[in-house]
């Protein structure tokens, strides 16, 4: 079935409440990759770790209600989960996942967008809030600091290497926003396209992505002054944009032709787009996130409703292996 823009809201929306009882097919071993995978399954709330050599799931757990991004720690011993059902981001231990903490963010926060920096602090959007929240010290003595961003959907998040800023997209609002963690001066707010959604810093922080899934474009910011750059057009929906871990190249996943669109960051123009799916699968399947491997040989394509984590060769664009993803699998992290 072709997917045409009317038509694909509603179908999102009737996939948030719809049970997943297909399991994924068996994944193939693969001993030249180490490491694991972990992926959210907001539809059956549960945290799985795949085992990436065999391909296999090796655990699963309850986790919360509708968790949706994943984020680990700088030693890749805890896996944090935004559990955006409820009010909570929660920690496990990536070796059995055992939950060793629940950190509440307050009243309707709907935390979403996670990110755990360098620095050991944990950084997620509530945006039940319209606002970003810094977690000190999630391991031990949590502090908790909230910056309201003013914005309908605050959603995404990028922090700065120097964890002095974050940016984020607010679906609502059409904007994207610029956060002094330091000053807590007023947010810089810009609108940015038709629905802006995914959101990238590049590694050295000095270039800003963000994808506009109402416009079907990609943007590049100059992530201080938020001028918009560079206008790249791109595949159909782009929920999610990565930048690969080298910063050469960014990446949308484009949701309703089911490929991933790929930008040369220094022209700041498309060069080529890999086929994951096929648009008469892609409704089915519900591509969302994107992950790049550290070494960025890799691409991790959550399809959601295929209960699946599809592994792309980054220089052939050639789908290696098919792992799963059952319970609806959405926000995914890797340790390797």
């Amino acid at each position: 079935m072709v997917i045409s823009r009317l038509a694909l809201v509603p179908a999102l929306l009737a996939a948030a409440c719809a049970p997943v009882t297909e399991q994924a097919p068996a994944a193939a071993s693969d001993p030249a990759v180490s490491g694991a995978l972990f992926v959210a399954g907001k539809f059956a709330g549960t945290l799985a770790k795949v085992d990436l050599a065999s391909g296999e799931e090796v655990a699963r757990v309850a986790s919360c209600a509708n968790p949706h991004e994943l984020a680990t720690s700088p030693d890749d011993k805890h896996v944090a989960l935004a559990c955006y059902g409820g009010t909570s981001v929660d920690v496990f231990r990536t070796s059995d996942l055992a939950k060793v903490k629940s950190i509440d963010l307050g009243e309707n926060a709907r935390p979403h967008g996670i990110v755990w920096h360098e620095n050991g602090h944990l950084y997620a959007t509530a945006e039940g809030r319209k606002s970003i929240f810094v977690i000190r010290n999630p391991l031990g003595e949590t502090e908790t600091f909230e910056y309201a961003t003013g914005q309908e959907g605050t959603h995404m998040l990028a922090i700065a290497p120097d964890a002095m800023h974050a940016w984020t997209t607010n679906l609502g609002s059409r904007t994207v926003s610029r956060v002094d963690l330091v000053t807590r001066r007023s947010p810089l707010s810009v609108t940015v396209g038709e629905e802006p959604e995914g959101i990238a810093l590049s590694p050295d922080g000095e270039m800003l992505w963000v994808s506009a899934r109402g416009s079907d474009m990609a943007y590049a910011l100059d992530p201080k002054t938020m001028k918009r750059l560079k206008d790249v057009p791109v595949g159909d929906f782009p929920l999610r944009i990565v930048v690969r871990p080298q910063g050469d190249f960014a990446v949308t996943s484009d949701l309703a032709d089911g490929a991933l669109s790929v930008i040369d960051t220094a022209a700041g123009a498309k060069v080529r787009s890999l086929a994951v799916s096929s648009r008469e699968e892609a409704e089915e399947k519900v591509q969302v996130t994107i992950l790049f491997s550290a070494d960025g040989s890799r691409i991790y394509v959550a399809e959601t409703m295929a209960n699946t984590i599809a592994e792309v060769d980054f220089a052939s664009g050639e789908v290696l292996r098919r792992l799963p993803g059952d319970g609806g699998g959405d926000g995914i992290a890797i340790t390797e």
